[in-house]
């Protein structure tokens, strides 16, 4: 960075040029001076000068904002720190743009810092203001103004505040309302077993003593309990049925039940079939209790006529309802080991989603943080939008901010299931599409909704802005997602739509970037 007569350091001010002359005509023709008089603009050029600069670092983000730039001619770029980089942000050849202390009239109201970086793309001309030099001369010239511009300032600041914690608000009773809507399911299913749990028990341990007291030694008995370890065996390894297969494998075991002379043999087939028991098995098992039956009769014969003789039909209908009971008993533990880790890989998600007790920034996957938002999301999307993974599981994990991309996923897949909501009643497809893409990492969303118009896709990503009747959309979940994925991520977020076919891409470093402070 360097003035015509001087090469200073970062951060110092170029010494004046007296050979370069401020002209109050050259200052008129400039937008932002064009309305002073002819006495304002001699002030402006005694107070302020001329500085001349070499393509190079004009001003650092960071530093204490000491002066106020005013283009002459040449060309700028400014720049935003991100990481351990500075991104571009824009860039402007057009006499009249100005950067730097452009809020010194503010004074200690705000941090007077550079909120970003000026660099001097080609040798450039500015008019230059010392920045409190600049705001007393505003508090005198246009008092109402400077009052005018803080109201804004802060009024605006304030809003946006406040609109963005109703947005976070609106966003956490969503998801709490999708999480309460998958927690009770389960939980319900669980409350239920457990119920018929304890009545199964109950069944069980009555029909067992029945057994045990109708047989005339231990024998049978053993080979009972064999009988249902294999059963809870099988119940283990069953696979499952077709609604037509379980449906005509009911009809086969309710007409052997009635074959045997079971009554309500219709209730145990339902509990046999789940349990993965066929007509064959029943055969088996009839055999085995028939010939247990006969031994006990034979035992019962030899002892004399005061013992009893058991009924091999009687025999063979204690027999299965004690085997329905354990059967039914196992399936209810089954049911409830299953709602119970439903509900604790629910839990799992939240805790994904949110990032409880998990470093701000680390490494992370970004499948997992996607799958853990379309389950918070699970209720919102319906039955109607059909959800399909695309993803590259081959992908590196990535440093990210993995809270904040949740977010930036909410905003996303929330705009496009109410798109395709609107236009089709709540049904189309969203597709979520992982993949490399030159050196970064691609996230894609693509929906079937009716698409934007090319003069919605130009302000989407503006503060405030939506397409949302009131009540419905703030307007900030696409400005935040850009500030997440630009500015925290240095990343790119964009979008491609057509009708019938709307496409956000989010695209982030693979490699390592330092924590951002701010």
């Amino acid at each position: 960075m360097t003035s015509e007569l001087a090469t200073p350091g970062m951060g110092e001010h170029p010494a004046s040029d007296d050979s370069v002359r401020c002209t109050a005509s050259e200052l008129r023709s400039l937008f932002l001076f064009e309305k002073l008089s002819d006495d304002q603009l001699e002030w402006l050029c005694r107070a302020g000068r001329v500085q001349v600069f070499d393509p190079g670092l004009v001003y650092a983000e960071g530093e204490p904002a000491e002066y106020f730039y005013v283009l002459l001619s040449g060309a700028i770029a400014l720049l935003r720190r991100i990481g351990v980089e500075d991104v571009e942000v824009t860039r402007s050849a057009s006499p009249g743009v100005y950067s730097g202390a452009f809020l010194a009239y503010l004074r200690d109201r705000v941090p007077q810092l550079y909120n970003g970086s000026m660099r001097a793309i080609e040798r450039s001309r500015f008019f230059v203001l010392d920045a409190s030099t600049f705001a007393d001369q505003m508090d005198e010239w246009f008092p109402m103004a400077v009052h005018l511009l803080e109201g804004l300032l802060f009024g605006t600041k304030n809003i946006q505040e406040a609109v963005s914690q109703r947005e976070r608000l609106l966003a956490l009773g969503s998801l709490a309302a999708g999480l309460t809507h998958e927690l009770n399911n389960p939980a319900a299913a669980a409350v239920r077993a457990a119920a018929s749990l304890r009545e199964q028990v109950a069944g069980l341990r009555g029909k067992l003593a029945t057994l045990a007291a109708t047989q005339p030694g231990g024998g049978v008995l053993a080979g009972l309990l064999r009988l249902e370890n294999e059963v809870i065996e099988r119940i283990a390894k069953a696979p499952p049925l077709s609604a037509v297969e379980e449906a005509d494998r009911d009809d086969a075991v309710s007409g052997w039940l009635d074959a045997h002379g079971i009554a309500d043999g219709w209730q145990l087939a339902p509990v046999f079939v789940q349990s993965g028991l066929g007509t064959d098995d029943l055969d088996l098992i009839a055999a085995a209790v028939a010939q247990a039956a006969a031994e006990a009769s034979a035992a019962g014969a030899s002892a004399g006529p005061a013992t009893m003789v058991l009924d091999d039909r009687a025999a063979l209908a204690g027999t299965l309802r004690w085997l329905g009971y354990a059967a039914e008993t196992e399936l209810l533990i089954s049911e409830i080991t299953e709602s119970v880790g439903r509900i604790s890989s629910l839990v799992g998600d939240v805790r994904q989603y949110s990032q409880l007790d998990r470093a701000p920034y680390q490494i992370a996957d970004v499948h997992e943080l996607l799958d853990s938002t379309l389950v918070m999301l699970a209720s919102k999307i319906g039955s109607g939008i059909a959800v399909v993974k695309d993803y590259d599981r081959g992908l590196p994990r990535i440093p990210c901010y993995p809270a904040e991309l949740n977010q930036v996923w909410t905003n996303v897949i929330d705009n496009a299931v109410y798109a395709m909501s609107e236009a089709s009643a709540g049904t189309g497809t969203l597709t979520i599409r992982t993949a490399a893409d030159d050196g970064k990492l691609l996230v894609e969303f693509a929906d079937t909704g009716p698409g934007m118009p090319a003069e919605i896709r130009e302000r989407i990503f503006e503060p405030f802005f939506t397409t949302k009747p009131p009540g419905h959309g703030t307007g900030l979940g696409l400005d935040i997602s850009w500030r997440i994925i630009v500015q925290r991520h240095h990343g790119d977020l964009r979008v491609l739509s057509v009708p019938g076919d709307t496409r956000f891409q989010v695209r982030l470093p693979i490699s390592w970037i330092e924590k951002d402070s701010k």
